[in-house]
């Protein structure tokens, strides 16, 4: 399977709501980390769509806590190759994780209007 190919099903498996399956990233350092996923969130960001994604890791990872999740940010460059990246900027990762709060309280309304019926 050619980089493209396993970038664009990365893709594919962030965007499946249906998707169980843990999400195995490269670190830097080449070591194979494993992530649940925590959820996809599109935000603008100065002004452009953006779409990040919440990931947990399910392994040790140095300078994570083990109830952590991390956020990253889905880029794709000029040829249409996918990778994400941490998000280093603080305040935008905080404004990522208050869009999902945000979404999981809609959520959560939205299912118990749905059982008061």
């Amino acid at each position: 399977m050619s980089n493209n190919e396993q970038e664009q099903d990365l893709l594919d498996i962030i965007l499946d709501e249906d998707n169980k399956d843990p999400i195995v990233l490269l670190s830097e350092k080449g070591e194979q980390i494993t992530f649940e996923q925590v959820a996809v969130i599109p935000r603008e960001v100065d002004g452009e769509p953006a779409l990040f994604v919440v990931l947990k890791p399910l392994d040790k990872v140095e300078g994570i806590a083990d109830d952590e999740a991390v956020v990253f940010r889905v880029n794709e460059d000029e040829d249409g190759n996918i990778d994400l990246r941490v998000v280093e900027d603080q305040a935008l990762a905080i404004a990522v994780f208050n869009r999902y709060y945000d979404l999981l309280e809609e959520e959560l309304d939205k299912n118990k209007r749905g059982s008061s019926d």
